[in-house]
């Protein structure tokens, strides 16, 4: 007899539905599982056996052959546990097989037939949904998230044992199957009143939050690069639910969710500079997202840029452009997500002090900047110094405060999502014409600019979005000369640092 149970496996970012098919004949007892299945799934026979035998069912003496279809995609990690021993169930007649019909199921077991939770129930839902199943089955730490997705009925198992019970509708995944969630403590927040001066740093960082434009902080050691960096994140818009459910997707996936709460926050991703290629942009023998991934409608922070390897730097120059990055491994595709914020630090040179102070021979000055090339310095929309500020400044009251920021980003962000649908710096070619109308001098002005040879056809459009976004943070309809004079002096800077 042959029965058929559908899970889910998770592919890069996508769910794809899998077919788990037991086969159960006379023979020598025996139980392989086939279906291209990686040593995870393989270790499932050993689980599964228990598990039945714990929780009172009889594992059969048959010959028992577990098919995971379609044969040619990669199966990885625990999730099918439940299934596989729901279709074994079903095969020996220990269960009814017309409930199995629209049902999915996802869960590790445990040997006493617990079922555990696995990463990116989120995904399997959406999966379910997306297939037209009518009911989900997964372990109570997933129900909250997988009940993110409407219209399917999610049920929480926490133990093999009661599999009777759900099938026959007997448990309805209330939110009392689930446990309690603590609740969570006060946690502090970075904000721009913890800023003494800098006055430069965040209007800068005002546009870079308002129009989601690449910033690259420049100064020497101990000026605050990093402590302006940080509070980028608290001037954002917050999160649409179509991009809250993007971000708990892929958050879900890495292992990184732990409540089942929708994300309320943008992530914020602040690699170390040693970190690889791979890494980074992601890779691997089985395509994994990298950190550029989880930062996926956030920002990604690159602090001591100049210490960061060079190919590793190279690797995110498609990444930025196109908002996503496909990774080839074998006969293996993964496209995934990299719509993100860049903001970076570095020091000016190697001794970190920089201009007539700089202490550099020629040859380090040399080294430290072939380290960022300038295809990449191409791709920063705006590039400010950082100076030391004066005891004044630090005795100073802040100048502004996240709060009062985060209202001028939010009325500029809803300006361009009214009139083209998404920030300034996603801005499709088609759409560039009618949304940054310049004045009569500022088109004078820019086309000057471009041919006298300082700008390259990539940097006059991103200097353009830039004077977009400092025009719709100042409420003017279309880009004047001082908007775009503006983001031609942060080019400026740009090209003055990859030509030290």
């Amino acid at each position: 007899m042959v029965t058929e149970v559908l899970t889910f496996t998770i592919d890069g970012l996508r769910p794809q539905a899998v077919t788990v098919e037991a086969d159960l004949r006379r023979g020598l007892p025996s139980f392989t599982i086939v279906g291209l299945a990686d040593r995870a799934v393989a270790e499932a026979r050993e689980r599964v056996r228990a598990a039945l035998v714990n929780c009172g069912f009889e594992f059969p003496m048959r010959r028992l052959t577990v098919n995971l279809a379609p044969a040619h995609l990669r199966k990885a990690g625990p999730g099918f546990d439940l299934a596989i021993a729901c279709a074994i169930l079903a095969a020996s007649g220990q269960i009814p097989t017309e409930p199995l019909v629209r049902t999915a199921f996802f869960g590790e077991l445990s040997l006493g037939g617990e079922v555990r939770s696995c990463r990116g129930a989120l995904a399997v839902a959406e999966g379910a949904q997306a297939a037209g199943l009518a009911a989900l089955v997964v372990p109570p730490e997933c129900a909250a998230e997988a009940r993110l997705v409407d219209s399917l009925r999610v049920d929480a198992l926490s133990a093999l044992s009661e599999i009777g019970a759900v099938l026959a509708g007997e448990s309805n995944g209330d939110e009392g199957d689930l446990p309690a969630r603590p609740e969570p403590g006060p946690v502090y927040r970075p904000d721009l009143a913890d800023l003494r001066g800098h006055r430069a740093a965040i209007d800068a960082l005002t546009i870079a939050a308002a129009g989601g434009h690449n910033l690259l902080l420049s100064g020497p050691p101990g000026t605050g690069k990093t402590m302006i960096a940080r509070r980028l994140p608290s001037i954002l818009p917050p999160l649409s639910r179509a991009e809250a459910l993007e971000v708990t997707r892929i958050q879900s996936i890495a292992g990184l969710s732990s409540d089942g709460a929708l994300a309320d926050q943008r992530p914020f991703r602040a690699p170390h500079h040693t970190i690889s290629a791979a890494g980074l942009v992601g890779g691997g023998a089985v395509p994994i997202p990298g950190e550029a991934t989880l930062a996926h409608r956030g920002v990604l922070f690159l602090d001591e840029l100049s210490e960061f390897d060079r190919r590793a730097l190279e690797a995110l120059r498609q990444p930025l452009e196109d908002g996503e990055v496909t990774i080839v491994r074998g006969q293996e595709t993964a496209c995934f997500p990299t719509r993100f914020a860049l903001i970076a630090a570095t020091n000016p040179c190697l001794c970190g002090r920089g201009g007539k102070a700089c202490r550099c021979s020629e040859p380090e000055l040399t080294r430290h900047r072939q380290r960022l090339s300038g295809p990449l310095l191409d791709r920063l929309d705006l590039v400010v110094g950082v100076e030391r500020p004066s005891s004044a400044a630090l005795a100073a009251e802040p100048l502004t405060t996240s709060a009062q920021v985060a209202a001028r980003v939010a009325g500029a962000r809803e300006v361009q999502i009214a009139r083209s649908g998404c920030a300034n710096a996603q801005l499709v070619a088609r759409d560039m014409l009618a949304a940054t109308v310049c004045s009569a001098a500022a088109t004078s002005a820019l086309s000057r600019a471009y041919d006298a040879g300082g700008l390259s056809a990539r940097g006059r459009d991103r200097a353009l979005r830039v004077a977009r976004t400092i025009a719709d943070l100042a409420g003017e309809p279309e880009v004047t000369v001082e908007a775009l004079a503006q983001a031609l002096g942060y080019r400026h800077e740009s090209d003055r640092l990859g030509s030290r």
